[in-house]
């Protein structure tokens, strides 16, 4: 098995003879003749999985020419629109075993090949997140959200001594998270509303979904993104109370859970 320093030093290697042999005149193309040939010369000391999507770029390119930014892309892990759409179109099917047939795998891994085939809708996007994740950072906001939850509903738990309808108690709407109407001048409570639920069911279903949902897309699109999405549907919770019943408390966090759903619903259709 490959060290990553040998990984490396491969697609240092491939990188320098692709520029230095095969676009001699710094034109930022190559024909794809010539990049399959590089391919075949070169393609052990590439992780197979990304000797996969260099052979579907080359396979999607009408015009017969590669741009060389799009090969360093890849070799850094990075994609841009255009290499995207390269892949994307591209009428080649992988011509290696589905990433889901691979054998021994750790637990890590594992869990990682899951969220891939949970969220992405195609193998080689698949096989590209499966190859560049790293768990650093690790999906931390969703973590973060659903223990500052438990620990506000154990700490109104222990103030009220109830663990079931808790908003019923005037104590707890008059505490400065839930989000009232009348209350709307405090603008925190428009998003601190999340960290406070009714009951142990409300808060049980909002954190399976927080954590059966959210945390495989932040796995995949990042924390800030799934962050955004997440706040704007706490937001359109709050704000739509505000405009259908103006003597409505709300608490719990199902507006960002919907707005999680329905974020993964694009991933169900395709």
């Amino acid at each position: 098995m490959k060290t990553c320093e040998e990984t490396i030093t491969g697609n240092q290697k491939l990188a320098e003879l692709l520029k230095e042999k095969y676009d001699p005149e710094n034109s930022g193309f190559i024909s794809t003749e010539r990049f399959r040939d590089l391919l075949a010369a070169h393609g052990s000391e590439l992780d197979p999985h990304k000797l996969e999507v260099l052979l579907a770029l080359a396979d999607a390119n009408a015009d017969g020419k590669i741009c060389y930014q799009d090969f360093v892309n890849l070799m850094s892990n990075k994609r841009s629109n255009s290499f995207r759409q390269a892949i994307l179109q591209g009428s080649r099917q992988l011509r290696n075993s589905a990433l889901r047939e691979e054998v021994g795998l750790g637990l890590s891994r594992r869990l990682v090949r899951h969220v891939a085939y949970e969220t992405l809708p195609r193998e080689v996007d698949r096989k590209w997140y499966f190859d560049s994740y790293t768990y650093c950072p690790p999906p931390w906001l969703m973590l973060a959200i659903t223990i500052t939850e438990v620990v506000v509903f154990m700490y109104y738990g222990l103030q009220l001594n109830r663990w079931v309808l808790q908003v019923s108690s005037p104590y707890f709407l008059k505490g400065p998270l839930p989000y009232h109407p009348q209350l709307r001048a405090q603008a925190w409570r428009f998003l601190s509303y999340i960290f406070m639920h009714a009951g142990i069911e409300h808060l049980g279903l909002n954190m399976a979904m927080q954590l059966l949902v959210g945390v495989p897309l932040e796995m995949v699109h990042g924390a800030l993104r799934i962050g955004l999405v997440y706040v704007c549907g706490a937001l359109a919770g709050s704000l739509a109370v505000s405009v259908t019943d103006m003597t409505a408390p709300v608490v719990g966090s199902s507006g960002g859970v919907y707005a999680l759903v329905s974020a993964h619903l694009a991933n169900v259709v395709m």
